[in-house]
């Protein structure tokens, strides 16, 4: 933003000094070309004047080339009258046998010695030096008894003129300093409260809503977008507020009701026909449902209000203890818990984040697994070869997979598998829909992700990319042990 409103000023204030100093350093160049030709013109026609009447009072040459002397001193250049007949009749310095030939058919003086019009005028170089070469008749007659020829070298002028395009570059250069250091402070002023409103949408983004962007700086429409957006964004703080409370609030209060009903429907058991189990193990199902939808609903509202920073957690330590605790669970449904880890010593969660990824992720698997199949729960490292999922996937990272023999999932449910309640057509009974959905946010709160896709004999391989520690992160922690397992899908 500073640097465009910068460039944008000085793409200005270059574009107003090249249309005025351009023009006047033409201008002026040509003013003073056409005083220097002014300026012989008169010397010449002074000289043809006095040459005149010397020619024609028969006065000694002598007196002449002392005038053409006098001349040639103050225009700093020579003076020479050429006669009719080509002979110089007088001069204000030596002239050659080559030079004196020459003169005559010089075209400035053939002309004026011709009688064709009173001025002449013509540029040359000589020696490497421009002159500017003038002639004029003398007297009135035509064709006339002779002419006055003035040399006059201009690289005194083409120096003035060379000055004042340097003197203009020199000025246009202070004026784009001065407007630079102006355009700078009204470009910093100006773009201040943006940058201001760039940081406080960047911490938007990352769910600090509590630093309002001040508002008594910028110009006036700058200043009503920070108002606008602290009113937005203390609008959606209220919202989120209120949707965490209530979420939270509302799992709280069914916590106890749920237990009650619970246990009434286990005391009715005695009580009621054969006839009648099937409707009461109904509708205890249906109740250890609600009672999981209701912890996951917990687990969320906590995971939005408690989220940390996340901290080294050794991996293979906390895969080993979820495989310890979930391979009796899953030896009773006959299904082989395998666990093999590929080197990865630790991983960059939140505390008990990878626990309860595994808790999912297990209950998930065993639930759509056959009897006799292998579920195998493997950590291994990010294959560089592989194509990154997310653009800020940098650095070294780990995957925790947990692939299964089950029926697996099309693509177009895999990508609907992360939406809040969303179950699969035909899933298990007991499911809340809110298991994966807590995976994905503990992946990504982590710095990581979540992904579903088929496994190699026809199953669901679903695993979390998580990023590794570098050197200064010290050493991992063996995580929280976990509680029972959470919400499951």
């Amino acid at each position: 933003m500073t640097r465009r409103l910068l460039l944008g000023n000085l793409s200005i204030a270059v574009l107003v000094l090249l249309c005025l100093e351009i023009p006047l350093a033409f201008v002026y160049s040509r003013a003073e070309k056409e005083r220097t030709v002014t300026a012989t013109h008169d010397e010449a026609d002074s000289v043809s004047a006095f040459a005149e009447l010397s020619l024609a009072a028969n006065r000694e040459e002598r007196e002449l080339a002392h005038q053409l002397v006098e001349c040639a001193r103050r225009i700093g250049g020579q003076v020479v009258v050429v006669g009719r007949s080509g002979a110089v009749i007088a001069s204000s310095h030596r002239l050659s046998a080559g030079q004196t030939g020459r003169l005559p058919a010089l075209p400035e003086v053939a002309a004026a010695l011709s009688g064709r019009g009173p001025f002449h005028a013509r540029t040359s170089t000589i020696d490497g030096t421009p002159h500017l070469s003038v002639a004029v008749p003398v007297g009135h007659d035509s064709p006339p008894a002779a002419a006055v020829h003035i040399t006059v070298p201009t690289d005194a002028v083409h120096s003035r003129v060379n000055q004042v395009w340097l003197l203009l570059a020199l000025a246009g250069l202070a004026v784009l300093a001065a407007v630079t250091g102006v355009a700078f402070a009204f470009a910093r002023w100006a773009a201040r409260p943006i940058r201001e409103l760039e940081h406080a949408t960047a911490g938007l983004a990352d769910g600090r809503l509590d630093s309002p962007v001040p508002v008594t700086a910028g110009p006036p429409e700058v200043r009503s977008l920070a108002e606008t957006f602290n009113s937005t964004a203390a609008r959606l703080e209220q919202l989120l507020a209120s949707q965490r409370a209530f979420a939270g609030e509302a799992s709280h209060q069914l916590k106890t009701p749920l237990a009650a009903l619970r246990l009434r429907l286990d005391n009715l058991e005695p009580a009621v026909a054969v006839q009648a189990r099937g409707s009461l193990n109904a509708a205890l199902t249906e109740t250890d449902r609600l009672a999981n939808l209701v912890e996951g609903l917990l687990a969320m509202a906590r995971l939005e209000d408690n989220a940390a920073a996340g901290e080294a957690i050794d991996a293979a330590a906390v895969c080993a203890e979820r495989h310890r605790t979930w391979a009796a669970l899953f030896k009773e449904h006959d299904v082989d818990l395998v666990f093999q880890d590929r080197g990865v010593a630790a991983v960059l969660a939140l505390p008990g984040a990878v626990e309860q990824i595994l808790d999912n992720l297990l209950s998930n698997a065993l639930r759509v697994s056959p009897p006799g199949s292998t579920v195998r729960l493997e950590l291994r490292h990010h294959a560089p070869g592989r194509r990154r999922s997310t653009a800020g996937d940098r650095g070294l990272r780990a995957e925790l997979h947990v692939i299964d023999e089950g029926p697996g999932m099309p693509p177009q449910q895999r990508r609907r598998a992360f939406d809040r309640f969303w179950r699969a057509p035909g899933a298990p009974k007991g499911g809340t829909g809110l298991g994966l959905s807590l995976v994905q946010r503990l992946a990504q709160l982590s710095g990581g992700e979540a992904v579903l896709r088929e496994g190699p004999l026809g199953g669901l391989d679903a695993f979390v990319r998580l990023p590794c520690p570098g050197p200064a992160s010290g050493r991992p922690s063996a995580g929280h042990r976990p509680q029972r397992p959470a919400s499951r899908v």
